[in-house]
């Protein structure tokens, strides 16, 4: 994430669509039960941009931003709104229809073209961004939690209530690879390593699983189990690797998040625990620098912390219920040729 001085927002609900195609640098968005979306500028903490009423005020899930920030997905209860980050418009850009429960998860494609989302009905689908039709609908046979994509773009992770954790390759076209590391305890959120090389995932007990993955030309199982341990003694909400892979963020019901050192041979050694939500933590975000994490916590706000001092840079205030998920992008993007 770029200094303080450098990001620049506008909060007058006049000049939003300009401010958003002068400044994409930042891009931060939280959700919540108050049926919000909010905009941030994320170093003054002022709101830039609010969507109201989402979704006829059902129950926001998930955010997530595309890598090229033209895009915000929101799962919205069964349904996955899609809106323009450039534009001042509250109405959906696409809307995909198709789960038949709460949509859980969301994760966009590296180049944006699709867009992978997980529900409690059971099923992962692939949505094309193009035309808004499934290209892909698995059976995962238990109430999806969580859903990742492999940085090769050709495989899904995903993590259910039954406790399983798939693979999903979509070559194949089909579950190639299947893990019970707590037998039927659910497992809440899985990640993988930005380099490909390990997969962490976390269980409502507060349990953390790590796994080498080998590289698919070597002999053997793909995923070698290497590490468990106990993060959290209550609920466990989500655990993510930091872009270079150095931390490992894990957020709970007990109201903190807490920062691991990810050390040679896959050591995890617990390095600070960030105190100040008052409720539980829910989301959390690193920056692509990995030196801030955003998080989203029940006690209505979210958060920006210093990783390395484990200090709260900016609050941000505004919303009126729980605060359930942010997404962050800060990532650089490259000018088009010819500019």
């Amino acid at each position: 994430m770029r200094s303080r001085a450098s990001y620049v927002g506008g909060s007058s609900h006049q000049h939003q669509a300009q401010t958003y195609q002068q400044d994409l640098s930042v891009i931060l968005v939280t959700g919540s039960y108050d049926h919000e979306i909010r905009f941030w500028e994320a170093w003054s903490g002022i709101c830039s941009r609010t969507i109201p009423g989402v979704g006829q005020n059902q129950q926001i899930n998930k955010l997530c931003i595309s890598p090229d920030k033209r895009f915000v997905a929101a799962a919205v209860h069964k349904k996955v709104h899609i809106y323009e980050i450039a534009s001042a418009s509250t109405t959906p850009y696409i809307t995909f229809d198709g789960h038949t429960d709460n949509v859980t998860s969301l994760a966009f494609q590296g180049e944006g073209h699709w867009l992978v989302t997980g529900s409690e009905d059971s099923s992962i689908r692939i949505w094309d961004m193009r035309s808004a039709h499934t290209q892909r609908n698995y059976d995962n046979a238990s109430p999806v939690n969580d859903v990742n994509i492999h940085p090769n773009q050709g495989e899904l992770i995903s993590c259910d209530q039954s406790g399983s954790i798939k693979q999903w390759d979509l070559a194949e076209n089909a579950c190639v690879y299947e893990l019970a590391p707590a037998g039927p305890v659910p497992i809440r959120s899985v990640n993988f390593a930005s380099d490909g090389t390990c997969l962490v995932a976390g269980s409502t007990k507060g349990r953390i699983y790590v796994w080498k993955i080998r590289d698919e030309r070597d002999l053997g199982d793909r995923y070698v189990a290497v590490k468990k341990f106990d993060a959290h003694s209550k609920y466990l909400t989500k655990c993510l690797l930091s872009p270079d892979v150095k931390y490992l963020a894990t957020c709970s019901s007990d109201s903190t998040v807490k920062i691991w050192d990810v050390g040679e041979n896959y050591e995890f050694k617990h390095s600070k625990t960030l105190t100040g939500h008052q409720r539980w933590v829910w989301d959390a975000a690193f920056s692509a620098d990995s030196a801030y994490l955003v998080t989203a916590s029940s006690d209505h706000v979210a958060r920006l912390w210093e990783v390395a001092s484990g200090e709260t840079v900016r609050q941000y205030n505004g919303h009126h219920k729980a605060v359930v998920c942010c997404s962050l992008n800060d990532v650089s993007i490259p000018a088009p040729r010819g500019r």
